[in-house]
């Protein structure tokens, strides 16, 4: 059996990859393995289980509850909450753990199972092989009082939208937005946490119904938003994902202001109320060379790591750092979430176009995009990537050709035998015409 942990939990066609059998195997596992390790000791075990609207949620949720239940965990079923939610309740009811069913932003027929640690933070990866080891193994069943009860939590919708609300550092009337809310796990939270905070809010694709998360809407399909946005001449929208961990925006013309810019506008707006510790941000290593230069700019220091939101709470945590975030729209503010939190990242943007007065464009405008292309070399060795004489050749010319203007980036895939070949440049011509004659390279030297 292959690895059944990803980068983001376990994940897979639900019913047919995440069937209801593993999910409550390992829901049993999680609970053996934790309780050894001592998360348990002294108290009954507790779990809050959340998931988000699609169809398969349902009987997956079942499932987990129950192998929870069987094993002695007391559970409170929180219903249809984002990710974020369900790790601030984690870590705000003093759960010892936390289960979120969700394949963020995939399509439907997909479906994931997510642990959290007491806190709310994701489980180290040596306790997810531990659990893995420990799927379907025979073990001793409690009976009687033994067992864990279930209780239905109807408290988690406000806790999470008041603590949204207690975040934002000022209000927001007089700002006009639009929210796409994915059809997914925050089309109630997300609206009503910025209408407290006194915006005009205009929901989009805020109608779930178990099919239709993230079918032509989200942060993948901007199309519809963009539409919203100019024709209710908003001042911006918001784009979430199905599982609400994520947020892109438009401006008040429909243009995309992706993850690095949010970024890069909270930086500034953290760092302006001396907020930002070190005067660091924490980003990707495929973040824009653009994001880059303008935080050279502004004096803010960057501190890169491998891609993947894990590894920048990595670097967050083990620098003291506050704020960090992907391009994709992941963004962890770490005062106020564990994990990043798509709703929580609006609340912030908002709030710096209310006390700036500025307009999204404007404030996105600290930073130019350069021209990026990524080209996916298939079906090469990828593990030779970073040894092969003629690829490292073929890489220091592409980047003495470009000196401080653009840069180049291979990538081997985590999953897939291919190579990401990236190149940023001052046009997009340029990017073009450097990775795809750097893809050929690549397919040429490393071919299998």
């Amino acid at each position: 059996m292959g690895r059944l942990f990803g980068t983001d939990g376990v994940r897979g066609l639900a019913n047919v990859d995440l069937t209801a059998e593993l999910a409550l195997d390992l829901s049993v596992a999680a609970a053996h393995v934790l309780g050894e390790a001592g998360a348990f000791e002294g108290h009954r075990p507790r779990a809050v289980v959340g998931r988000d609207p699609r169809a398969s949620g349902e009987f997956l949720e079942a499932a987990v509850v129950a192998g929870l239940a069987s094993a002695g965990v007391d559970v409170f079923k929180l219903g249809v909450l984002p990710t974020p939610a369900v790790a601030y309740l984690t870590g705000s009811t003093g759960a010892d753990l936390g289960v979120m069913l969700s394949a963020s932003h995939n399509a439907m027929p997909d479906n994931g199972i997510k642990f959290l640690a007491r806190g709310g933070i994701k489980l180290d990866d040596k306790i997810e092989d531990a659990i893995e080891v420990r799927v379907g193994e025979e073990w001793q069943r409690p009976t009687g009082a033994a067992v864990g009860r279930v209780v239905d939590d109807g408290q988690g919708f406000e806790t999470y939208v008041s603590h949204l609300v207690r975040s934002a550092p000022n209000r927001f009337d007089g700002v006009k937005v639009v929210i796409d809310c994915a059809n997914g796990a925050a089309y109630g939270t997300a609206p009503e946490a910025l209408r407290r905070l006194g915006a005009e809010v205009i929901t989009y694709a805020a109608a779930p119904d178990g099919l239709n998360i993230n079918l032509n809407c989200g942060s993948t399909h901007l199309e519809g938003l963009q539409r919203e946005v100019i024709g209710h001449r908003a001042d911006l929208g918001i784009a979430l994902d199905g599982d609400a961990d994520r947020c892109l925006a438009v401006d008040a013309n429909g243009e995309l202001v992706d993850g690095d810019q949010i970024l890069a506008i909270l930086a500034l707006a953290m760092r302006d109320s001396g907020r930002l510790l070190n005067d660091t941000v924490v980003a990707t290593v495929m973040s824009n060379l653009g994001f880059v230069q303008a935080m050279v700019r502004e004096r803010i220091a960057v501190e890169q790591t491998k891609v993947g939101d894990r590894y920048v709470l990595e670097a967050m945590k083990a620098g003291g750092h506050k704020l960090g975030g992907e391009q994709s729209g992941h963004v962890i503010l770490s005062d106020h979430a564990t994990t990043g939190d798509g709703t929580l990242t609006a609340v912030m943007l908002l709030a710096r176009i209310a006390q700036t007065g500025k307009t999204l464009a404007d404030l996105a405008g600290v930073m130019t995009r350069l021209p990026q292309v990524l080209v996916n070399v298939k079906n090469v060795d990828k593990n030779r990537a970073g040894t092969d004489a003629t690829v490292q050749a073929a890489v220091a010319e592409a980047t003495k050709r470009l000196g401080d203007t653009g840069r180049v980036l291979l990538r081997p895939s985590g999953t897939e035998p291919l190579v990401r070949v990236m190149v940023e440049a001052e046009s997009s011509d340029l990017a073009d015409e450097i990775a795809h004659a750097l893809a050929d390279v690549v397919e040429g030297a490393l071919k299998l």
